[in-house]
């Protein structure tokens, strides 16, 4: 759950929705439904860290995420920022050669440099969001794979 302000608490993905501005439910809707229409089994959408949230869930990953073993383990979250919309990717981060595909694909599907920091991307131009990359992106990596790498990352840094 997260609060929104003293009197507003999002517990589900449509109340998200619809605390967000007008002009931009629209294109978070249409990047959730491409994320829905092509996640793998196993993933689940959840609010997370005041965002739509794809995470492992813990039926799955019992140990869940280092930080907070109780929380289940996040891989991607999209949200209405100040001036952008946003998703973070987790595997944009911690896969070097899915980020390399994605900077390669990004022009091809956009008339707008791409806008990103280590593993989240910003669209600022929201009538121009690569919903076809994005579908592609998020079909190319399984919860088995992300536990897989997520391990590798995590007992590296233990």
């Amino acid at each position: 759950m997260i609060k929104i302000s003293t009197q507003m608490a999002i517990n589900t993905p449509e109340e998200y929705l619809n605390s967000i501005a007008e002009e931009r439910k629209t294109p978070v809707s249409k990047l959730r439904d491409t994320i829905l229409e092509n996640l793998p089994k196993g993933f689940e959408e959840k609010i997370t860290y005041g965002m739509l949230g794809y995470i492992i869930p813990l039926s799955l990953y019992p140990p869940g995420y280092h930080c907070t073993p109780e929380q289940a383990l996040p891989f991607i979250n999209i949200g209405s920022q100040k001036n952008f919309i946003v998703m973070h990717h987790l595997g944009l981060y911690a896969f070097t050669d899915l980020l390399e595909w994605f900077k390669a694909q990004y022009p091809k599907h956009s008339k707008y440099k791409l806008d990103m920091g280590k593993g989240c991307v910003r669209f600022k131009k929201t009538d121009d969001i690569p919903y076809v990359l994005i579908a592609e992106l998020i079909r190319k990596v399984t919860p088995e794979q992300w536990i897989e790498q997520y391990e590798k990352v995590y007992k590296r840094k233990s």
